[in-house]
C-alpha cells in the first residue's frame, strides 16, 4: 500500500510530507484548494507526463517521491528482479522535474526510464478519475479480471499448460526444419567434407602422438648422423687421407726403428706403451661406435610418413576452422546432419503430427475456458447490476462481451478477446467503458466493478477522484458505503465533496488554500482529529456558517451521537 507521499515544489505546495495507512482515506477541501494538485503530484510519481507548468514559481526543480509496502510475492518484486534492481520490502519512486521541462525517474534510488517507472506504478496504484481513468477502463485486464472473479483456476492451469506444450512444438517443429533446410542446402559440400574426413579418419588424441612420434625420430635421424660422422673421422674412406688408426700404426713402426736398449734403460719405453694403448682405446672406439650406428640406424621413411600424417590433420583442421583435436567431434557432427537430410522426411512428419496434436489440446483447453468464461460472465453482469441502482445508475447497463482473436493472437490466456462493456441508457447500444460513460458516471460504475471484482486485482492501491461527482442523499450514502467495503481489502484514496462519503473515512486530510508570509498561495494539508473531522463535516452539510444542526448531522454521519 501507498505509505508515503513527499512532495517539493509543485504548483502550490513548497514543501509536503504525507503518510497513509490501511482502508479508507479521505481528502476533502474547497474547490480550488489544492486537492488535484495531490493526485497530480502522485501521478507524476506513478509515471504521468512531466511538464515545467508543475514547478512552483521561482523553483528550480520540483520533485515528488512516494513509498510503499507492497504484499509478499507482489508482482512488483518479480518487475524489479527481471530488470537487475534491488528487490526491497520497501518501494520508493521519484520523479525530478526541471525548469526545462525534462525529468529523470528513480527507483528505489536507482535511476530507471520513464516507462519502467509507469510499469511499475501500474502495478501499485490504479487510479480512477474525472478526465483519466486507468485499470478497469483498460481491455486488456478484463480477462484477468473476469477469471479471477470465478473462473476455475484448474482451467486457466490448463490453459497455460496447454499453450507451453504447444509453443514447444511449435518451437521443435520450427528447429528441425530450419536444420534439414540448411543441410539440404549444403548437401553437397556436406557430403564431400565427410569422404574427405571419412578418408583422413581422424582418431581422438592423435596429433599429440604423431607429434611425440615425430620429435623422437628426428632426434634419432640426428644421433645417427652424428655416429656416422664420428666414424667417419676415425676410418676416412679416402684413402688418401691418412685416419687415426694409420697414424697411430705409423707412429709406432718409427719408434720400433730405434736400437734395441733394456727395457729399464729405454727412454722411449713409455712413449711407447701409450701408443700401445691408443691403439686399443681407438679400436674400441671404433667397436662401440660400430655397434651404436647399427642400433641408431635412422628410418626416413617413417620420420616421412609420420610428418605427412600430422600435417595432413592440422591442414584438415585449418581448412574447416577447428582445432585438430575436434576434427574427430566435427566429423560426427557432420555425419548426423547427413544423416538428418536421410531422415527428414519421417522427422518432420512425427513432429508435425505433435505439433498439430499439442494445438488441438490447446484449442480443447481455450474452449472450455471460453464457456467458463461466459457463465461467469453472466454472474458477474448479475453482480454488477445489483450495485449499480443505490449508485444511481439503475438504467445503466453492465455486459461483457466476448469475440475470438485470430490464431496469431492466441496466448496462455486463451483464444477470447473479453471487453466491459456499458450502455448508461435505455435503448443505447452497450460501449468501451472509457468511451460511453461520463466522468462521473465512469467513476460510480468503477467502483461497482470494484465492489463485485475487489479479489481481482493485484493492485492494492486505488484512488478515486471526486467518484461522488453530481450526486447526494443516499446516493451519497451508497458510494460511501461501497467505498468502505471496497477498503476492507485495499487501500482507498477518494477525494470527495460528500459529506456521506467524508465520514466513511477511516482517515481525513483536510487540503486547504492558506497564504505564505510572504504573501504568496499556498496549498496545505492537514490530518484532522475527531473533532476537527465533525467540524469539516459539518462544514461540508452548512456550508460557510457552521450550525449546531450541521454539527449534529455531522454526528449523525459520523456515529457519534449519543
Amino acid at each position: 500500500m501507498l505509505t508515503v507521499l513527499s512532495i517539493r515544489d509543485v504548483v502550490l505546495i513548497e514543501r509536503l510530507d504525507l503518510t497513509f495507512g490501511p482502508g479508507l482515506t479521505v481528502l476533502t477541501g474547497e474547490t480550488g484548494a489544492g486537492k488535484s494538485i495531490l493526485l497530480d503530484s502522485l501521478s507524476l510519481a506513478l509515471g504521468a507526463r512531466a511538464e515545467a507548468g508543475l514547478l512552483r514559481a521561482g523553483a528550480q526543480q520540483a520533485s515528488v517521491t512516494v513509498g510503499f509496502a507492497p504484499p509478499p510475492g507482489h508482482p512488483i518484486l518479480t518487475l524489479l528482479t527481471e530488470q537487475g534492481l534491488n528487490a526491497e520490502e520497501d518501494i520508493v519512486l521519484r520523479r525530478i522535474i526541471g525548469k526545462d521541462g525534462r525529468s529523470r525517474a528513480f527507483l528505489n534510488d536507482q535511476p530507471i526510464g520513464v516507462a519502467l517507472l509507469r510499469q511499475a506504478g501500474a502495478l501499485l496504484v490504479e487510479m480512477q478519475g474525472q478526465h483519466e481513468q486507468m485499470g478497469l477502463a483498460d481491455p486488456a485486464t478484463h480477462a484477468a479480471l473476469l477469471d479471477a472473479y470465478g473462473v476455475a483456476s484448474a482451467l486457466r492451469n490448463n490453459m497455460s499448460t496447454a499453450w507451453r506444450g504447444w509453443r514447444a512444438a511449435q518451437t521443435a517443429l520450427a528447429t528441425a526444419r530450419e536444420a534439414i533446410a540448411a543441410a539440404q542446402r549444403d548437401e553437397e559440400w556436406l557430403r564431400h567434407t565427410v569422404s574427405e574426413l571419412s578418408d583422413l579418419s581422424p582418431q581422438d588424441g592423435e596429433e599429440q602422438a604423431l607429434a611425440d612420434e615425430r620429435q623422437r625420430l628426428q632426434q634419432g635421424e640426428r644421433r645417427a648422423e652424428a655416429i656416422v660422422a664420428a666414424l667417419a673421422e676415425l676410418t676416412p674412406r679416402d684413402r688418401r687421407s691418412a685416419g687415426p688408426a694409420a697414424a697411430l700404426r705409423a707412429a709406432t713402426r718409427a719408434m720400433q726403428r730405434l736400437s734395441p736398449t733394456a727395457e729399464q734403460n729405454n727412454p722411449a719405453a713409455p712413449a711407447m706403451a701409450a701408443l700401445d694403448r691408443a691403439e686399443e682405446s681407438l679400436a674400441e672406439a671404433e667397436t662401440l661406435l660400430a655397434r651404436l650406428a647399427q642400433d641408431a640406424e635412422a628410418d626416413p621413411r617413417r620420420l616421412e610418413r609420420t610428418e605427412e600424417r600430422l600435417f595432413s590433420l592440422r591442414a584438415a583442421a585449418r581448412k574447416h576452422g577447428v582445432a585438430v583435436v575436434e576434427l574427430s567431434a566435427f566429423l560426427t557432427a557432420l555425419r548426423t546432419r547427413l544423416a538428418a537430410i536421410d531422415t527428414s522426411t519421417a522427422e518432420i512428419s512425427d513432429l508435425e503430427q505433435a505439433a498439430r496434436q499439442a494445438r488441438e489440446t490447446y484449442i480443447t483447453a481455450a474452449t472450455a475456458l471460453s464457456a467458463a468464461r461466459k457463465s461467469v460472465a453472466s454472474k458477474l453482469e448479475r453482480a454488477v447490476a445489483k450495485e449499480l441502482q443505490p449508485l444511481r445508475l439503475e438504467k445503466a447497463r453492465f455486459a461483457v462481451a466476448f469475440s475470438t482473436l485470430t490464431e496469431p493472437d492466441w496466448g496462455p490466456n486463451g483464444a477470447d478477446q473479453v471487453c466491459f462493456l456499458i450502455a448508461t441508457n435505455p435503448g443505447q447500444e452497450p460501449g468501451p467503458l472509457a468511451k460511453i460513460a461520463s466522468g462521473g458516471e465512469l467513476s460510480r460504475l468503477m467502483l461497482a466493478l470494484k465492489v463485485v471484482l475487489s479479489t481481482g486485482s493485484t493492485v492494492p492501491t486505488l484512488v478515486f477522484d471526486e467518484v461522488d461527482s453530481g450526486i447526494g442523499g443516499a446516493t451519497a450514502a451508497a458510494v460511501g458505503d461501497r467505498l468502505a467495503r471496497v477498503a476492507n481489502g485495499v487501500q482507498v484514496l477518494v477525494v470527495t465533496h460528500s459529506p456521506q462519503v467524508a465520514a466513511r473515512g477511516a482517515a481525513h486530510l483536510r487540503v486547504a488554500k492558506t497564504t505564505t508570509a510572504k504573501g504568496r498561495a499556498a496549498t496545505d494539508v492537514t490530518a484532522l482529529d475527531h473533532q476537527a473531522r465533525r467540524e469539516e463535516i459539518a462544514r461540508m452539510l452548512a456550508g460557510e456558517t457552521i450550525t449546531d444542526a450541521a454539527r449534529a448531522a455531522a454526528d449523525d454521519l459520523l456515529g457519534l451521537r449519543t
